[in-house]
């Protein structure tokens, strides 16, 4: 699919306001930034994701892929197929290169070299030699052109990987600064890596990170949408969180990083380590992604042709797919970008694709759920919200970045 075409779908689904209005010309920086790799690691706790699922070998998902991260997780509950879908071609050059590494690179000490230590000259030998000739010709550009981000030493997008993979990415140079911020507000967030238990934790974060918030630069700068925008968070997801008062947002974010330094053991959360120190913890497999876990690696590489990757909106997707053909769907917080009418054009079609007793989940900037006032009475008669479990779902959530997760069952 042409550069050209995906950036007009982004436009699509963003643009909603005038240019000549305030929302309008943040939606249009918004495509602009957006039109990169914007997450190296997907942000939804995968473990939550399968239980509200309830995933199984009778699973036919269709999912947005993002860093592609938990679609590889998801193989680890045997779904029969997997319909991966993005609008940024970025992340699904990523999602495509994870998956052809697993099937050409040799064994699990250079998967894990690759996207585990996501550094190392070995990383771009082992590309040259072992994947680079079976990845697609368009994957295969994208990764061997010249990197926009070569100031940090990767001439080329493939260098990524010898350079650590998880400082680059738009969210990738978004925790570099605010690790540099932090700095200048005498904080370090990674000291909060130190913490060995649920005490310390708690005396680390108010310790190294929490004064940060009180400082008047990281005052200000929260109040700017633009600078969310590397989060991958639209103007409209911007309005929801902070509703419309944007002092609050400073506050919103000090709580939720509190959840995701304080709430979880820190040596097994590898949230917690990508937010406070741009790696995962190499020397705990317990702190990795289940894909990278050394015992799931040859059954992960087993099922990976079950995955099928496709640069489209899951509205658009849909509407190619016949009826009754999928039950599982994962939307992430695709919705806090759309109108009401866009949200009820993509669950009229979940309701003709969806199997009975399908199931969807989605997360959102804030804690209620867009679904219940998008959506038309004849759209709505076909979903159950369990809001009880939804919740549960939220607290369990070890990424801890969003204000809800929302759990929806198509009728029986």
């Amino acid at each position: 699919m042409s550069h050209s075409l995906t950036r007009e779908n982004l436009r699509k689904a963003v643009l909603q306001s005038p240019a000549s209005k305030r929302t309008g010309l943040l939606e249009r920086l918004f495509t602009i930034w957006f039109d990169g790799l914007v997450y190296n690691q997907i942000w939804e706790d995968p473990v939550v994701d399968a239980e509200a699922l309830e995933l199984s070998s009778a699973s036919r998902i269709l999912a947005i892929s993002s860093g592609g991260c938990n679609l590889l997780n998801y193989l680890l509950y045997d779904p029969e197929r997997i319909e991966a879908v993005d609008l940024n071609k970025h992340h699904m050059h990523l999602t495509r290169l994870k998956l052809m590494a697993l099937k050409t690179l040799p064994n699990y000490e250079s998967f894990f070299s690759f996207f585990g230590v996501a550094s190392g000259e070995q990383n771009v030998a082992n590309y040259n030699k072992f994947i680079r000739p079976q990845l697609d010709q368009e994957s295969r550009e994208y990764w061997e052109q010249i990197s926009p981000l070569r100031i940090f030493g990767a001439k080329r997008r493939i260098h990524y990987f010898r350079n650590n993979l998880y400082n680059y990415s738009r969210s990738g140079y978004f925790l570099r600064f605010l690790h540099s911020l932090c700095r200048v507000t005498k904080c370090d967030t990674s000291k909060l890596l130190l913490a060995k238990t649920p005490e310390e934790q708690v005396e680390l974060f108010d310790r190294y990170l929490a004064p940060s918030f009180d400082h008047w630069i990281v005052r200000a700068l929260g109040k700017v949408p633009v600078i969310l925008f590397s989060l991958g968070i639209p103007p409209k997801q911007f309005e929801s969180l902070c509703e419309g008062q944007a002092e609050k947002i400073v506050q919103i974010y000090r709580d939720r990083l509190r959840r995701l330094a304080c709430n979880f053991p820190i040596q097994e959360n590898y949230f917690a380590w990508q937010a406070f120190g741009r790696r995962y913890n190499l020397k705990n497999q317990d702190a990795l992604p289940d894909y990278l876990k050394r015992q799931n690696y040859e059954l992960v590489r087993s099922r990976c042709e079950r995955i099928s990757t496709h640069i489209i909106s899951l509205t658009e997707f849909l509407r190619q797919q016949p009826e009754k053909s999928l039950n599982r769907f994962i939307f992430l917080d695709s919705q806090d970008w759309m109108t009401h009418q866009q949200i009820d054009e993509l669950w009229g079609e979940v309701a003709r694709v969806g199997e009975a007793g399908s199931r969807i989940i989605f997360r959102t900037a804030s804690d209620e759920s867009p679904v219940e006032t998008a959506l038309t009475e004849r759209v709505r008669e076909f979903f159950r919200y369990a809001e009880r479990e939804s919740r549960d779902f939220y607290e369990r959530d070890r990424s801890a970045v969003y204000g809800g997760f929302h759990l929806y069952q198509a009728a029986q």
